[in-house]
């Protein structure tokens, strides 16, 4: 009789699991060992290219904290700790654990916390992969810098050269890592984060694959229709900005308020530098810049710096600390709009156009502008 009454008590909980609605919350719960309550613990996503704080609530004063997340919109979030660290994670089904260390105790504060471990299931096991490759990634950025800058303090001239092309080799590494993780939990829903960081130009294929298997699995999934649209959308642009295609529209104000663009430099080369004051590999690559455009100026070659500063006055700060003779303009909402359109998410981004306004070369770093423009000049 206990036999019967135990397969049947299994039969009636199987039944009841399959009539069980998927969760439309979690809870994300844990300690942080430092707090800083001054601040909250912020979650947020990027939508449509825009960061969007979702949640926020407070850490209790032991340290503590738990919260109940909706998850309406499953996919991939940002938990910020105080301002002091954060953690990308999945957001639909599986409750999770967060520790942090919290805000710096050093004398001196250096911007560089360490990894953070989530505490979940198998969606999350992807993420803690992710994240930890983009921890390991921003460590080797900082000693390549550091190294880079040793070797080059004698000649500065070559650090912003010899710092992209080790940036490079560094970015190519990350993209095989995430190609082995997208092959690896390719029927994982959280899968979908990784694949977001690869490239079609070079990934394409891994990409559909992963695709295909995620549909098989999971074919109903909102948010994997949702990836296809933006990737469909994300292809197009892309179109819009190969070699050989017409540069797209832009009209940006100088620090006088006259407005320039693209098609202001038609029957001249352009070398037009997407940069922002914050940003060290763009400032140390300016003293090249000068170089080319004292060279190949008088040639008929043009500059035009496009900052995507967020603050109009740290773009002034920087213009008068560089005293740049060519064409100044900053694009408007920090250069949301400019980066979709020329389909980049990285600075220093220097692209060549050809007397016709179309664009001949992109992602050029010192040299390498001098030998395109040798060439088109040559023609």
């Amino acid at each position: 009789m206990k036999v019967r009454l135990t397969l049947a008590s299994m039969v009636i909980i199987l039944l009841s699991a399959c009539n069980t609605q998927p969760k439309d919350t979690i809870t994300i719960s844990g300690k942080v060992k430092f707090p800083d309550n001054k601040f909250k613990m912020y979650i947020s996503q990027y939508r449509d290219g825009e960061k969007v704080v979702t949640d926020s609530f407070q850490v209790a004063e032991d340290g503590s904290y738990s919260y109940s997340m909706n998850t309406s919109q499953p996919g991939e979030y940002n938990l910020d700790c105080q301002k002091w660290q954060s953690v990308r994670f999945w957001a639909e089904d599986e409750d999770l654990n967060i520790d942090f260390r919290g805000q710096d105790t050093a004398k001196i504060k250096i911007k560089n916390p360490p990894y953070v471990y989530i505490n979940g299931g198998p969606k999350n096991e992807v993420m803690n992969h992710l994240n930890f490759v983009n921890y390991r990634s921003y460590q080797l950025i900082i000693g390549l810098s550091q190294t880079v800058y040793k070797a080059t303090k004698d000649v500065p001239e070559k650090y912003g050269e010899i710092a992209g092309q080790l940036y490079g080799v560094a970015s190519d590494d990350d993209r095989a890592r995430f190609r082995f993780l997208a092959q690896q939990y390719a029927d994982r829903n959280s899968v979908l984060a990784v694949i977001s960081r690869l490239r079609d130009k070079t990934d394409k294929d891994i990409i559909d694959q992963t695709l295909a298997t995620l549909e098989k699995t999971n074919p109903t999934y909102p948010p994997l229709f949702k990836y296809i649209k933006d990737k469909e959308e994300a292809r197009a642009a892309a179109e819009k900005v190969k070699l050989g295609k017409v540069a797209p529209h832009f009209s940006y104000p100088t620090p006088e308020g006259v407005m320039v663009s693209p098609e202001d430099f038609k029957g001249k080369i352009v070398v037009i530098d997407f940069w922002a004051s914050w940003c060290g590999p763009c400032r140390n690559e300016i003293p090249h810049l000068k170089e080319v455009y004292e060279e190949y100026h008088p040639k008929g070659v043009e500059v035009l710096s496009v900052s995507i500063d967020k603050k109009e006055a740290d773009w002034h700060k920087a213009l008068a600390e560089e005293n740049m003779e060519w064409a100044q303009v900053l694009a408007p909402n920090a250069g949301k709009q400019t980066m979709k359109d020329y389909q980049f998410s990285g600075i220093p981004f220097i692209i060549i156009l050809d007397k016709e306004g179309k664009i001949v070369a992109k992602q050029l770093r010192g040299k390498k502008i001098d030998e395109k423009l040798d060439e088109l000049l040559s023609k």
